[in-house]
This record gives structure tokens, sequence and C-alpha cells, in this order.
């Protein structure tokens, strides 16, 4: 890919060398911006903002919407292949993600024909006579989007896509590791008939430059999807007025009850742990399973975790990638290494295959405050313990920090149910991995995991205000 230009006239503030996580390799060089460049930026988003003659009118966003998701679904091949590569996904999962991509550029269209104001039930009391109120949409402001690594399509769909069908002018940061497929998407609007301005992709040379972004008095909406160290910082730096969602982390419960269906579980279970090689926000990463059989459970899922494909991301047969960063590979050795001293049995993995990539790894009744326990492994390693009692397993459970979804296997419908009303989370999966998503639902990080509601309807709705007319008539 050749180098990006830069969004001004103003030359670079330097360069950034974008690889794969896989084998390292060079994949593209893309410009980075300074404090002048984010300026410019906001700047000309700001000036669109606030002038409302410049404002696309909603039939042409949704047309500029459709003819992305044309241009996308000419291109899945591509597309797959730039994900695939820059973020280490496999193959397979990462056409799954341009298709899902696609779907939700759709959704962002769909959403913005039937996303309507509402009329206000005035006129019911005398000192109301006469009058008549409703609502109508109108954009919230600049939106400022600041994305991860793990899905470095679909999470900018999820961010990019609704602002621009909201009707605000968008300035993106995605990951410094995965930037490709974002400066590809915003390109892709462009094609469609988006006028450059309504999308600018910034890619901050320094953490200085980033925070200065995120923390303008011209910034309206402030979306985040990262680490809640960087999330909250942030959160505590905005302008006074800002609105932001933000979304972080969990460490996801899987909680076995008898009678449950076996072998769904560990179909499930395998999938939810390892699709990314756990590098998602609500992979399964604490499974609770019944003294009984917890051994037994573990001992299978390892059979299966041991006949998982590692390998190159572009490979169609690769099953798990790499880590993003040889770092992290480091980090995860350390912590199941430290939970095996401590007393985990360790049933496959732990180890490194290579500086890229980790094995997937089973452990079984790690100590419960050891940082396999505690934090997110971010990483392809999944926990079982084995319980004697169901509501210790459900506080345990719930005894994070964290909560964003969780999952129960069980065919007795009243304890599902039971459990659903007591685990700390957004949204309880009965018989499916905790993983399970599609845009069109809420996903929401609750207590450390984040603020606000995600998905693409209900980030529409953060992005717009309900602005309100009364009329006063006599002909009421």
């Amino acid at each position: 890919m050749d180098a990006l230009k830069i969004e001004t006239d103003r030359a670079p503030a330097g360069s950034l060398t974008v690889t794969s996580p896989y084998d390292g390799r060079e994949l593209a060089k893309v410009a980075t911006a300074g404090p002048d460049h984010v300026d410019d930026a906001l700047s000309t988003a700001y000036d669109l903002f606030r002038d409302r003659s410049l404002w696309l009118p909603a039939p042409e966003r949704v047309e500029i919407l459709n003819g992305a998701a044309a241009i996308m679904g000419s291109q899945i091949e591509e597309l797959t292949l730039l994900a695939a590569s820059e973020g280490g996904k496999p193959y397979q999962d990462s056409r799954v993600e341009v298709i899902r991509a696609i779907d939700g550029v759709h959704l962002c269209a769909e959403t913005l024909r039937s996303h309507a104001g509402s009329v206000i039930p005035i006129g019911t009391t005398m000192a109301t006579t006469g009058r008549a109120a409703f609502t109508q949409k109108e954009p919230v402001g600049v939106v400022v989007a600041v994305s991860a690594f793990n899905h470095p399509l679909n999470l900018i769909v999820h961010q990019v896509g609704p602002a621009v069908a909201s009707g605000c002018p968008v300035v993106v940061k995605p990951a410094a590791d995965t930037p490709l497929s974002c400066l590809r998407f915003v390109d892709i609007l462009r094609e469609a008939g988006l006028p450059d301005a309504w999308c600018q992709a910034v890619i901050a040379s320094d953490r200085e430059t980033a925070e200065a972004l995120v923390t303008d008095r011209r910034v309206g909406f402030f979306s985040f999807i990262g680490s809640a160290r960087v999330g909250w910082m942030l959160r505590s730096k905005l302008a006074p007025g800002a609105r932001c969602a933000l979304e972080h982390g969990g460490a996801a419960p899987v909680i076995l009850i008898d009678p449950y269906d076996r072998d769904a579980a560990l179909s499930a279970v395998l999938k939810g742990g390892f699709y990314h090689a756990g590098q998602v926000c609500v992979s399964v990463q604490r499974v609770f399973a019944p003294a009984a059989d917890a051994a037994n459970f573990a001992e299978a899922l390892a059979e299966q975790a041991r006949a998982l494909v590692v390998g190159a991301p572009e490979d169609e047969a690769t099953q798990v990638g790499p880590l993003i960063r040889p770092g992290e590979v480091g980090r995860v050795s350390d912590w199941v290494d430290e939970a095996v001293s401590d007393g985990a049995q360790l049933l496959c993995g732990g180890k490194k295959i290579s500086d890229t990539c980790y094995a997937p790894t089973v452990l079984l009744d790690p100590p419960q405050d050891s940082r396999v326990s505690t934090a997110e492994i971010f990483g392809p390693v999944v926990c079982v313990y084995a319980y004697d009692n169901l509501d210790a397993a459900v506080s345990q459970a719930n005894s994070l920090p964290v909560a964003f979804q969780a999952a129960v296997f069980s065919r007795d419908i009243d304890v599902a149910m039971r459990l659903y009303k007591e685990l700390d989370a957004s949204a309880v999966m009965i018989n499916d991995h905790s993983a399970f998503r599609d845009d069109v639902m809420p996903f929401a990080g609750l207590r450390e995991s984040g603020l606000g509601v995600g998905g693409i309807p209900y980030t529409m709705e953060d992005m717009q205000i309900d602005k309100m007319m009364v009329i006063r008539s006599a002909g009421l």
C-alpha cells in the first residue's frame, strides 16, 4: 500500500511502518499527524458542523452508505486479506468480519431511514391547551473516534458508520497497529460520494497528539474502544459538554449447570475462548463447571484445543493466529507460568510457539487471586473452575470490577432464567458462548468495562440529539 497522504497541505509529522503481527514483514508506511494536523482536522470538521447549509441531507447519506456497502461487497477478498495481514485474525474469521462490516454499513442506512423523533403528549392539561410538541433528530456535533486493533474494519464501521449516518463530521484515529483497514474504509466512503471533510483519518504521531485530538473543546462526542486505563483517563480530560461512550474489556464467565448439552458447550467454549487468539473483549475466559464433571470437561476442551491449527493468518487452514505484538506473547506466558506455579493444572498449551504465537491453553482450577482469574487475559487461554455450590460460582463470576457479557449452559430453563437475573452482565447468552454478538444488539460494558451502549442503532442514538418544537395555535 502506498504511504497515506496527510489530510492537509502540511508536511507529515513523520511516518509509521505497519507490519504483520505474524512474521514482522512490512505491509505499508503511513504518514503521521502532529498537533497542527489535529488542529486542521478539528477546524475543518467543526466549521462544517457549524454551517448548517453544508449539512448532508438524509437521502444523500443513505445513498453514500449503500454505495459504500456495494463497493465493499465487490472487494471482500481484498478487504479480508488486508484485515488478516495487519490484525492477525485468521482468514476465515477476517472474511466473516468483512461480511459483517458490510451488513453494518447497510444497518447504518436502514437505521437512518427508520430513526425518527417522537410526539410529546402535551395538550392534556389546562396549561398546555392549544399546543403540540414533537422532536426530530439532529447531529450532536463533531465525533472523534479512537479505535482498537482487534477488529480493524468492523470496529471502524461501528464508529464511523453511525457518525456518517447521523450527519456528524467525524475524525477517526485507528489503532497504530492496524490503520490500513480504517484508511481503506475512509477511501471507500469517499468513493461512494462522501465529501472528504466529513470523514478524516488521523494517525497520531505520539500520545500527546492523540490526547489533544480527544480533549479539544470542539469535540461533541468521543467514541473510544480500547483499554480501561486509557479510556477512563481520556474521559476525565474531555472538554465540558462533550459526550462519550467507552468500550473496554472484561473476563467473561461461562457457567455450566447440570443438565447441559456437553458437546454444544465444548464447541461454543472452544470458539468463544480461542477466536482471534482470545483477543476479544467478551472472549470466554472463566468457565465454571460442576465439580463432578469439571476435570473431564477441561480435558475434553484441552483435547480439542490441541488440535487447533496455529499459523499465518492469511492461510485459510489457520484457526488461531498471532497475538498483536511479541510483548503480548511474553505477558500471556508470564501469567500462565505464574498460575501454574501457584497450583493451576496445565492441561494443554502453556508455551510460546514462536515470538508471535502462543499455544491455545487450558488451565484447570487456577487460584482465584491469580492474574488469569482476576484480569483480562486477552490471549488464547481458558480457565476452568470446579464448583460444588452454584451460588458460590455465581458469586465468583461476579467478583471482579469488570462486567460485560456472560453465558450459561443448562437444559433447566428455570435455573438459566435465575442466573440471567443474578449474573453481573449487560447480556447473558443462554446455551451460547459469551462472545456472541450481532450489530443490531446493544453492547455495553458495565462498571470498569465501559460506559454507554454500543451497537449501531444505539451508537446513532448517542450521536444525535432530540430537538423539540412546541407549536402554539388557536387551531389546536
